[in-house]
């Protein structure tokens, strides 16, 4: 019998700490806009979309960081099936070899396993979100020019996570019980991704053409 959800995606599993909007601040407001869309059942091509009047980098915020908190959550109940043995390279199938570069410790392209990869990845997202120079948090503080930037960078490094979980670990989502949800955090990350023209269309090609039940499956197996 497939587990409930709130028992596959306990939110002690998850890979990092959640990172929190601070209550009474706009961020904190845009959040709860978006969360409330979201629960309303409305379509998530209509969910993703700026409000009228709202800044467009503080909606790219907002996202950022609960992309973060739900891929994060996804990954953390998935680490124990992705190890160094299983995945001894991140990767997306036989066609797709994603490499870590960062400022720091792999100033070139490096091949790592995937748990290694993840592990990189989510210490450098935490970092430049938890960054006020990147993502401030003051009212008024402005944010940097490079921040949509930024931004791409995180996004498609959390679309590899996607590619690798559904390509490689897709069997123990179906045995957590846990597809529906995972496709559904997919849809909202696709649709918001396209709606601001944020990862570059060659990314998004190893799930193009999604099998049946992946990311809903069917005709909007490559959702455009």
């Amino acid at each position: 019998m497939a587990l409930c959800l709130k028992q596959v995606f306990n939110k002690d599993k998850t890979f990092r700490p959640r990172k929190k909007f601070e209550p009474g601040t706009q961020r904190f407001e845009l959040y709860k806009k978006a969360q409330a869309s979201l629960k309303s059942g409305l379509d998530l091509k209509a969910v993703v979309q700026l409000p009228p009047g709202e800044s467009i980098n503080d909606w790219i915020a907002v996202h950022v960081v609960d992309f973060f908190n739900r891929i994060n959550l996804i990954y953390g109940t998935m680490s124990e099936y992705c190890t160094e043995k299983s995945c001894p390279i991140m990767s997306g199938g036989l066609k797709y070899e994603y490499r870590w570069q960062d400022d720091s410790k792999y100033k070139k392209p490096t091949k790592l396993s995937a748990p290694q990869y993840m592990c990189m990845l989510m210490d450098w997202i935490e970092m430049l979100i938890n960054n006020e120079d990147i993502f401030p948090t003051r009212i008024g503080v402005p944010f940097p020019r490079q921040f949509q930037q930024v931004c791409t960078k995180i996004l498609t490094r959390l679309f590899r996570v996607f590619v690798h979980v559904y390509i490689h670990h897709f069997d123990s989502i179906i045995n957590m019980g846990a597809e529906a949800h995972v496709n559904t955090c997919y849809k909202h990350f696709y649709y918001f991704i396209r709606e601001f023209s944020l990862v570059d269309h060659r990314e998004l090609e190893p799930l193009v053409r999604m099998p049946q039940g992946w990311g809903g499956g069917g005709g909007e197996s490559g959702m455009g």
